[in-house]
């Protein structure tokens, strides 16, 4: 195993050679020492034969470049390869199995996170928590760099000879929307057959739920961090799908429509050539009733017809239609409290103090604050008992102390100031 700080140094050193090979690797898997020299050549001209060679030997000794068995070719340390590649966009395109493969991974650490929350099981939330975390890295690095990598074959195409079939120009680009754009588009479908914002969305859902029940309990703060910012990783990585499905459909659909629509034109015209050819141009020009119309051009774009507003009001007059008023949700008068609720919690902390000592923190609470909410009460029930300077007792039996909405079957604990 190469050192660590030798192999960056050599890369920091060397670092136009390693991005010119770098890039020769995307032709050639493996490379022989004169293509190295080659390009330590065409990096660094003023350098003499044995300067050259030098250089080679460097990359060698950090293990950049790695020596073949029963071979002198050499290859590219696969870890410097997918270095340099993500840091010079120069990936390839990744399988569309691959993410979809990971997306399914997504549900099933959901599955273990609802377990963990059901079973309250921290370790199990952590490592589900943590999980999804890693799936979701993955995915986004995996999606910007297939981006790339897709914007690159249709910079190859348009920038390629234009002297050679159309078909063999474009080859890689159908490749690419037949083998990744489509599965893609399918995956990240916003119906039922979509996998991708469905699964997020489930993960979404149950990492807020998790926080929202961690906050009530009075859970550790990191625990709470942990879950809030994977929820926010799920948030932008719907995102961030999107726009990636977006930008790849808008690279690569205009010239796979190109190409459709010259290989149809092409046909079209090949045709009535022939038939020019065998009967004449007035007799292959006039087409009778029967025969059916060349395939010049076809739009394959579907289209709809609607109804101008002055027709259905027309309509509506006639049929004596009165619309039936419906009240939107924020309209209607809501009964339904707020999750979070501001309070003074040093003000309150000031009066416990001055009420110490308290036999029963709970029934303190709800006879002095009995306007806050059930969840505010209980929140400021776990939160006071991990308060450092009061000496915290729980009775033996336990009590059931009725709030606002529902009733609470606790061990009473008792504040005092410690001896």
């Amino acid at each position: 195993m190469a050192n660590p700080r030798s192999l960056v140094y050599a890369l920091y050193t060397h670092w136009d050679t390693v991005e010119l090979l770098v890039r020769l690797s995307r032709e050639f898997a493996v490379l022989t020492s004169d293509q190295v020299l080659n390009g330590i050549a065409k990096v660094s001209g003023q350098l003499d034969v044995g300067a050259q060679g030098a250089v080679l030997r460097a990359l060698v000794n950090a293990d950049i470049l790695q020596t073949l068995p029963r071979s002198s070719d050499l290859q590219i340390n696969a870890y410097v390869l997918e270095f340099v590649r993500g840091l010079t966009r120069e990936h390839e395109l990744g399988l569309a199995a691959v993410l979809q493969a990971r997306v399914a991974a997504i549900r099933e650490a959901t599955e273990a996170l609802n377990e963990g929350m059901l079973g309250a099981d921290m370790d199990r939330v952590r490592g589900a928590a943590n999980k999804l975390a890693e799936l979701f890295r993955q995915i986004s690095l995996q999606l910007d760099q297939d981006r790339h990598a897709l914007f690159e074959l249709a910079e190859n195409a348009k920038s390629a000879d234009s002297s050679m079939p159309i078909s063999q120009r474009y080859r890689e680009v159908l490749e690419a929307y037949d083998h990744y754009v489509e599965p893609m588009n399918q995956m990240m479908d916003s119906g039922s057959q979509g996998t991708f914002y469905r699964y997020l969305e489930e993960a979404e859902r149950a990492l807020d739920l998790g926080l929202e029940q961690l906050s009530v309990q009075g859970a550790l703060y990191s625990h709470r961090l942990q879950l809030r910012q994977v929820a926010h990783q799920a948030k932008e990585l719907r995102r961030f799908g999107r726009l990636v499905a977006q930008h790849c459909a808008d690279t690569l659909l205009p010239l796979r429509e190109e190409l459709r629509q010259h290989n149809v034109l092409t046909s079209a015209i090949s045709l009535l050539l022939g038939q020019v050819r065998k009967r004449g141009l007035r007799r292959a020009l006039s087409r009778p009733a029967d025969d059916t119309a060349l395939p010049v051009w076809r739009n394959e774009r579907g289209f709809k017809l609607q109804l101008g507003d002055e027709v259905r009001a027309v309509m509506a007059a006639a049929r004596q239609y009165r619309p039936q008023a419906v009240a939107f949700p924020q309209d209607e008068p809501s009964d339904a409290v707020q999750l979070l609720e501001q309070v003074d919690e040093a003000t309150i902390r000031a009066h416990l103090a001055r009420s110490l000592p308290v036999e029963n923190l709970l029934d303190w609470l709800h006879s002095h604050y009995a306007h806050l909410q059930d969840a505010t009460l209980l929140r400021l029930f776990h939160d006071l008992q991990h308060e450092p300077g009061w000496q915290f007792e729980a009775a033996n039996q336990p009590e059931k102390t009725t709030l606002q909405t529902i009733r609470v079957l606790h061990h009473p604990h008792r504040v005092s100031i410690p001896q």
